[in-house]
């Protein structure tokens, strides 16, 4: 005979039952894109047609290898990452700074600038493309990566410093007042102090930022019109143009696309974890 103990546990395993079901099929509904993209990268074309949702047979990197010599994806790869970089050590600066200033000191019209940066938030970037590229043209920028990475920049900032600002507010005050003691200027604490307990909110805000910026299409789309200048989303649209006959080469070259973010992700995950015990430890 069952336990009241036992009892329960197998009723709460009963009740589980539904949730997990929900998850699984959510799992499977947001990897199965992915799975359709590998797969196919590696099939043949008359593979394809003929199995387009098994395993390929024959497995071949003949794809992978025509979509790095047909196409241009090393030179927008190279675009994309410079656009990547440099967007996001102009967004971590500014908003770390800019976020540590609000979060901790008082001067005036503070809360009318933070108030502006949450309502920036909400304006949809496509209203900005015609002001922004009668701008670019004025200031000779159209068709180079500054012009990508100073947008970027713009509407990467106010989610930004949003974020760190939550996160420098929640450090314990008794940090910097002991640092006061010792001697430290503003400066010191913010290096010593805020960033390295920060280090979970700057994981977070790279990662995702650098999400935006890679998959971005629209923005690249419009102020990098030479091909030389695309950026790796716009190119795949014109690799796409060209090869609209060979699905397997195009999977191909979304799959190159896609593997440098995964990687962040799985990098970015590993530093959060390691972030939030050391700042838990401090």
């Amino acid at each position: 005979m069952k336990t009241p103990k036992s009892l329960r546990r197998i009723r709460t395993l009963l009740a589980s039952i539904p949730n997990q079901i929900v998850l699984i099929l959510f799992s499977i509904l947001s990897i199965y894109p992915v799975y359709y993209m590998a797969v196919t990268a590696f099939k043949t074309r008359p593979d394809w047609l003929h199995n387009q949702f098994g395993l390929p047979n024959p497995f071949t990197f003949q794809n992978i290898t025509d979509a790095l010599i047909k196409g241009e994806i090393p030179l927008w790869f190279g675009n994309s990452l410079i656009v990547t970089v440099a967007s996001l050590v102009v967004t971590t600066v500014v908003s770390a700074l800019a976020a540590y200033a609000i979060a901790r000191f008082r001067f005036p019209g503070r809360a009318f600038y933070f108030n502006m940066m949450i309502a920036l938030m909400v304006i949809p970037p496509a209203v900005l493309i015609l002001p922004l590229f009668v701008l670019m043209v004025n200031i000779n920028l159209i068709n180079k990566l500054p012009s990508v990475i100073i947008i970027y920049s713009g509407l990467l900032i106010p989610f930004s410093v949003y974020l760190l600002v939550s996160f420098f507010r929640s450090l314990p005050p008794e940090l910097f007042d002991a640092a006061s003691i010792d001697g430290c200027n503003n400066l010191d604490m913010f290096w010593r102090i805020s960033l390295p307990l920060s280090t979970p909110a700057l994981v977070t805000l790279i990662v995702v930022n650098a999400l935006f910026v890679w998959n971005e299409l629209l923005i690249a789309l419009v102020f990098l019109q030479d091909q030389s200048q695309k950026t790796l989303m716009p190119g795949l649209t014109l690799f796409k143009g060209h090869f609209t006959v060979n699905e397997p080469l195009i999977m191909a070259g979304t799959l190159i696309a896609t593997i440098p973010m995964i990687l962040l992700y799985l990098f970015g995950q590993r530093l959060f974890v390691e972030g939030l015990v050391a700042g838990a430890v401090k």
